[in-house]
C-alpha cells in the first residue's frame, strides 16, 4: 500500500532531513500481506479511447509532479529537472528547458510565469517561455506545487510553513507558520487559488483559505478530525488537492471524511466518513473519491448522498479521479487508466500508459485527459 511508504514524524524532520519513514511503525503491517491487488479484468470496452501524444519529461523519482494548464498548451516537470510547455492538442514541444537542480515539486502557473520546487527549498520562476525569472528559498524542502495568484506566489514547505512571494521579484511578502501534528504523511497537500484567496490543504485534516494579498487567515475547517489512541491511529492528513467549483470547496482526508464546503465561510455543507490520501474530482452533479481500499466512490455533491461504488479495482494504488463528458477515470499502480460512467461507476473503456504509477492528479483540456506517471511518461488520452 502507498500509505505505508509515506508516514514521518515532523518532530524528527531536522534530524532526518525530512527523507525516511516510519515503516518499523507501520499501522497496516499486519493488513499489507494480505492487501494485495485486485487482478484486471477482461474488459470489453463500450466507448472508444485512444492515445493521443506521448512525451517523456523523466522520471519523478519519490515526488509527485502535476502538468498545469496553460490556455492551449500544458506544463510538465520531473524530477531530474527538465520542464518543458507543450501544445495540449498535439503535444509538440513548444520549449524544453533543463532547470540547473533536480526539482522536488510542480508545476504551478497563472499563465504568466511558471514555478517549480527545486531540492533543499529552491523555488524556481520562468516566464512562459521559459527564462528564468528569479530563485528563492523556501525553509525546508518544498513537495506541494506552489500556485499563483493576485501577483503572488504561494509556497508550502514540508515544516508546514506557507509563505507568499511577488511574483515579479520573488521577495518575500509574508508568512504563515502553520502547526503541525507529531505524525503526518510525506505527501504533497494542494493548493488551489480562488479569486482573490488561496485554499490550503494542511496536514491534521485541516483545509485553511488565505487571503493572497496579505496571508490573513479567511477560514479554517477540519475535514478530519485526529481520533484514536495512538499518534498512528491519528494521522488524517489531507492528501491531494481540493477542488473549487462554482461556490464550493471539496476534499478529503486520511482517516477522516469527504466533504465540501462554502468557498467563502468555510462552513461544511456535507461530509461522510471516508480515508484517501488523494484528492477529489468534482463536477455539476457529483463529487467523486477513492478510499484506502481502492473503491471509487461517487456523492451528490448537492447534500452527499451516495451515488454509486466501484470495488473493482482494491488496493491497486489509484489516483486522484478526474471527471471529463460522461467518464471518470482514474490511473492505477501499474499505468492503467480505468474509464467509468458517471452515472453508475461501470466500466467504459481501459488504457496502457508506460506500467509505472500514476501519482499525479490528472487534467483535463480540450478533448484530451492528461496522466504523468511515476517514471516521467506523460500521456494525453482522447476520449471519442
Amino acid at each position: 500500500m502507498r500509505i505505508t511508504q509515506k508516514l514521518i514524524g515532523v518532530s524528527v524532520l531536522a534530524v532526518m532531513a525530512g527523507c525516511s519513514t516510519l515503516s518499523s511503525m507501520n499501522p497496516f503491517a499486519s493488513k499489507s500481506k494480505t492487501a494485495v491487488p485486485v487482478p484486471l479484468v477482461e474488459l470489453k470496452a463500450t466507448m472508444a479511447v485512444r492515445t493521443a501524444w506521448k512525451l517523456d519529461i523523466g522520471k519523478s523519482n519519490k515526488y509527485i509532479f502535476t502538468p498545469a494548464v496553460a490556455g492551449t498548451s500544458v506544463i510538465v516537470a520531473g524530477g531530474e529537472g527538465a520542464i518543458a510547455r507543450v501544445d495540449a492538442a498535439t503535444g509538440k514541444a513548444l520549449w524544453r528547458i533543463k532547470s540547473k537542480t533536480e526539482l522536488t515539486a510542480g508545476v504551478g502557473t497563472d499563465g504568466t510565469m511558471i514555478v517549480v520546487g527545486g531540492v533543499k527549498g529552491a523555488v524556481l520562476a520562468f516566464d512562459m517561455d521559459g527564462k528564468a525569472l528569479w530563485t528563492a528559498q523556501a525553509s525546508s524542502e518544498v513537495l506541494s506545487a506552489p500556485v499563483v495568484g493576485e501577483g503572488i506566489v504561494v509556497v508550502r514547505s514540508f515544516d508546514n510553513r506557507i509563505v507568499g512571494l511577488d511574483a515579479k521579484t520573488g521577495e518575500k511578502k509574508w508568512t504563515v507558520q502553520r502547526p503541525s501534528p507529531p505524525l503526518t504523511i510525506r505527501n504533497a497537500p494542494g493548493m488551489v487559488v480562488a479569486g482573490k484567496d488561496v485554499i490550503v490543504a494542511q496536514p491534521g485534516g485541516k483545509l485553511v483559505s488565505l487571503i493572497l494579498a496579505s496571508g490573513a487567515p479567511r477560514w479554517e475547517v477540519a475535514v478530519g478530525e485526529a481520533r484514536g489512541a495512538t499518534e498512528l491511529e491519528r494521522v488524517t492528513d489531507i492528501g491531494g488537492l481540493p477542488v473549487v467549483i462554482e461556490n464550493d470547496v471539496c476534499a478529503v482526508s486520511y482517516q477522516g471524511r469527504v466533504g465540501c464546503f462554502d468557498l467563502l465561510t468555510g462552513s461544511a455543507r456535507w461530509t461522510k466518513e471516508m480515508s484517501s490520501n488523494v484528492g477529489v474530482a468534482a463536477d455539476a452533479k457529483n463529487v467523486f473519491a477513492v478510499d484506502d481500499k481502492g473503491d471509487v466512490l461517487a456523492f451528490a455533491r448537492d447534500g452527499g448522498v451516495s451515488a454509486w461504488k466501484n470495488d473493482k479495482l482494491g488496493y491497486r494504488n489509484l489516483s486522484t479521479p478526474v471527471s471529463y463528458g460522461r467518464t471518470v477515470a482514474v490511473g492505477d499502480y501499474q499505468g492503467y487508466i480505468h474509464f467509468m460512467s458517471r452515472e453508475d461507476g461501470s466500466f467504459l473503456a481501459r488504457a496502457a500508459t508506460d506500467g509505472s504509477a500514476v501519482i499525479s492528479t490528472p487534467v483535463v483540456v480540450g478533448s484530451n485527459l492528461i496522466f504523468q506517471t511515476q517514471n516521467g511518461t506523460v500521456t494525453a488520452i482522447a476520449v471519442e
